[in-house]
């Protein structure tokens, strides 16, 4: 718990921590741009006197001198020298290819007079000119930094949210690992005494067939056991005959389930080697046949067909059930997800877990139709 309480704590501090930095540098490029901006206009200022001043001095050689040290001081901002109406009289650090077409130009005037207020210049008694420019391409990148700014946090964000998330769940994997192995080591117990009494009842006058059946409940407690047990380690894989382990459990539940379910087992051939773990493997051919069994409500049918093909082979299990919406042919193999009143949601995400993970297949719903049924395809590949 106090794990939790630790994350919980230290996701709320760095989530404060994160945004007081991002507040800082956000506002200090805010505080710097404007800086920035202010400079430019300035030199756009001296741009303005230089021009003023070239027009009424009569020493060409010191006015042309002049002229180039402010363009060079202006290197890098785009302007345009305009008369009172609107005529352009020169321009400066724009595409010269671009700005010999007179609509480009017209065009960047437009947005030099949306970006800044121009400068006006008196040099003549009742004439003007005015001086328009536009951010320089450092300062438009500038502007976008912020956003670069953000999108670094957001990811930096994402990562530590993924961090925190997969030990949380890892944690929660431990948790639930110990939990089944500690089933299995307790269901072990009363195990040992069963066995011990079915010896006793076989001593004794009693029909064979009680026992029999009696040894078939102790057989599934014990794989029961040792499924739990095998929760969080990877299982051995050995060479079996998948069309035997699909029969056994399909036999276990058939003799279990309400005589108004109609059973098919088909399969193209009766012997079909894959690599297994059978008693996993059972489970989730179990798991199939109870959804489909719950999924008609005690009556209906249900096929269980073993197809095989060069290299892999296909197990299908349908019932006639209420079926699948299709946007949940995904959902209904994550962990806890369930449809039903009662039911931790598990049995599909393990089973999932089983064959994809431990036996390197697939599971998936093939095909579903409302108030028709659903058929589930697993495909393994065939031992060679």
């Amino acid at each position: 718990m106090s794990y939790f309480n630790n994350t919980f704590w230290f996701k709320r501090f760095a989530m404060i921590i994160s945004f007081i930095i991002v507040s800082l540098i956000l506002w200090n490029t805010y505080v710097f741009f404007q800086r920035f901006k202010q400079d430019e206009r300035s030199k756009m200022e001296i741009f303005a006197s230089a021009i003023k001043e070239f027009e009424s001095n009569t020493d060409l050689n010191a006015s042309f001198n002049l002229e180039n040290k402010v363009l060079e001081k202006i290197k890098g901002i785009p302007l345009i020298l305009t008369d009172e109406n609107d005529a352009i009289i020169s321009y400066h650090n724009l595409n010269e290819k671009k700005a010999t077409d007179s609509i480009y130009l017209k065009k960047q005037l437009l947005v030099m007079k949306r970006q800044n207020a121009p400068i006006t210049i008196n040099y003549v008694k009742d004439k003007k000119q005015f001086v328009y420019y536009r951010n320089s391409d450092l300062l438009y990148k500038l502007t976008y930094y912020p956003i670069a700014l953000l999108l670094i946090l957001v990811l930096f964000l994402s990562v530590v949210y993924q961090f925190f998330s997969s030990n949380k769940i890892a944690e929660q994997n431990k948790l639930w690992t110990g939990m089944a192995k500690e089933t299995a080591h307790q269901i072990g117990t009363p195990l040992s005494s069963l066995l011990g009494w079915i010896a006793i009842l076989k001593t004794e006058n009693v029909s064979k067939d009680y026992i029999s059946e009696i040894e078939k409940d102790v057989y599934r407690l014990s794989t029961i056991a040792n499924r739990f047990s095998k929760i969080g380690s990877l299982p051995e894989l050995q060479k079996q005959n998948i069309v035997e382990e699909t029969k056994k459990a399909y036999d276990y539940l058939k003799s279990r389930t309400s005589t108004q379910i109609s059973f098919n087992f088909e399969a193209q051939n009766s012997i079909i080697n894959v690599l297994l773990n059978n008693e996993l493997y059972g489970w989730v051919i179990e798991n199939l046949i109870k959804n489909a069994v719950d999924a008609m409500q005690g009556k209906g049918k249900i096929n269980v067909i073993i197809k095989e093909y060069e290299k892999q082979v296909k197990i299908f299990v349908s019932d006639t059930g209420k079926g699948i919406p299709k946007s949940q042919f995904k959902q209904i193999f994550k962990p806890g997800f369930t449809t039903k009143k009662r039911g931790w949601g598990l049995g599909l995400s393990l089973s999932k877990r089983i064959i994809n993970n431990y036996h390197k297949g697939k599971i998936h719903v093939l095909k579903s139709e409302p108030n028709k049924g659903t058929t589930f395809e697993i495909v393994l590949n065939k031992a060679i």
